[in-house]
Parts: structure tokens; sequence; C-alpha cells
């Protein structure tokens, strides 16, 4: 028998998430700093976008009973996002220098990927703007810049959809990064037992931590730099938090 309306009330131990208590962090490349001022308000002008995904690539396999799957490969979604666009078109000039940096179109030499990849952060917050949950993405860059269509008949304001390729996305809570810390310790022990020469997971590096969520309310900090929009690793230091809700 189902549970009742009040047993179902009392599971709410406070609001509900709202989807639209979100901004993301596009930090840009080195390369890209002339172009700072359009990067600048990247996170304030994105009205859409997605937390990521993630999906195990199985195989079947059947030795007596029913077929089994059995996980062989992790894949990553891109994602989608979609940027309000200011009357110079900022954002529009700046990936559009972004794509051709990737893939210059006077000799369409494709560039090697550190040279223009990047860090990606979406940060979901409460309905009381405190940051509740985040991810980032590695090694993000755009992958496709979408058409802008123009119209006589229109009086709408102009949106430009872009979507990133990344490796891979990590929740950047203190508790994510104490289980690869325990599970990086349970194959470091298991590797010493069965004598196998195979290395143990990296153990993650819980040194810069910051305020944030949970009972331990703790954070990893978010990788990004003195400059809002442009990379850490490009411009050399420091760590960046938004403070803001979308």
């Amino acid at each position: 028998m189902p549970g009742g309306i009040n047993e179902f009330k009392s599971s709410f131990r406070g609001d509900v998430a709202r989807v639209n208590k979100f901004d993301v962090n596009v930090n840009i490349p080195l390369v890209l700093i002339p172009y700072i001022s359009g990067a600048r308000i990247l996170n304030l002008r994105c009205e859409n976008a997605q937390l990521p995904g993630r999906t195990f690539a199985t195989t079947e396999q059947k030795t007596y009973g029913p077929i089994e799957k059995y996980p062989y490969m992790t894949t990553y979604n891109d994602i989608d996002l979609t940027f309000i666009v200011d009357d110079d078109m900022q954002q529009k000039v700046l990936f559009d220098a972004w794509l051709n940096f990737i893939n210059p179109s006077y000799n369409n030499h494709i560039r090697y990927k550190q040279e223009y990849a990047t860090i990606l952060t979406v940060n979901q917050y409460d309905v009381m703007n405190k940051l509740s949950y985040s991810v980032s993405l590695y090694d993000a860059y755009p992958i496709s810049v979408n058409q802008m269509d123009l119209d006589w008949n229109g009086d709408g304001y102009h949106k430009l959809g872009v979507t990133f390729a990344y490796t891979y996305w990590k929740n950047n809570s203190l508790q994510a990064a104490g289980m690869e810390l325990v599970d990086a310790g349970i194959a470091a022990v298991s590797s010493i037992i069965n004598g196998s020469s195979v290395n143990p997971l990296p153990v993650p590096d819980l040194s810069a931590t910051d305020a944030g969520l949970f009972s331990g309310e703790s954070f990893v900090n978010t990788p990004g730099g003195p400059i809002t929009g442009a990379a850490n690793e490009d411009v050399g230091g420091g760590t960046i938090w938004s403070t803001g809700a979308g």
C-alpha cells in the first residue's frame, strides 16, 4: 500500500531544487584574453544549461540463466549552453574566435587539445542562493556554435547555442573527493595483498577545500583564475567562486 499524504509531505526536509537557480563558469584559454570583456559575463548570460550525466557502455554475457550486462566503458554526453547575446555581439565574436583558434581557416590545421581546452563549471544553488551542488567539466571546448536566425517579423533577442565536448566531469563536493580517497586506499591495499604490479589509483588532492555542502559544509575549490572567465592554468593562480544565482 502506498504511503499517505502526511508521509509524502514529511519526506521533504526542506524546499525542492529549482531549475532556474544555477550559473555556469566558462574559463577561456589564455590565447583568447583579447576577448575577455565578452568572457567576463558569460556566467551571467547563460540562460540554459544541464547538469551532466554519465552512462556505462555495456556488453551482454550469458553463462547460465538470464543474460547479464557488464560495464566496460564510461561515456559522457556533450553539454549544450545557451547565452543571451549583447547588442555588440561580443559573445558571438568570442566563440567564433575560439573555434577559429581550434581550426584556423587559413590553414585548416587542428591545434593540440591542451592549447584550446579548459575547465567549465556548472553550479546549482538552493532557494536561498547558497551553493548546493557543483560539477567541473575537464578538457572542455566548443565543438558547435549554432546559427542565429534573423527575421524582420521578429522582436525578440538573440540567443547563441554552443555545444561543448569534454573528457570527464567530477562532483566538487568533499564527500566525492573523500570517496575517491577511500577507493584509492582500498586499491592500494588490494594491490599489496595480491602482490600485483599494477599501480594503485592516484590519491585525490584534498588540500584545496572550502565551505559549502552538506553536514561537512565543504566543497573542493573550483579551479579558476584572478580574471573571471580565464583558465587558472593559463593566467597563473587563485581560486574563484561565483556567488550569484542564475
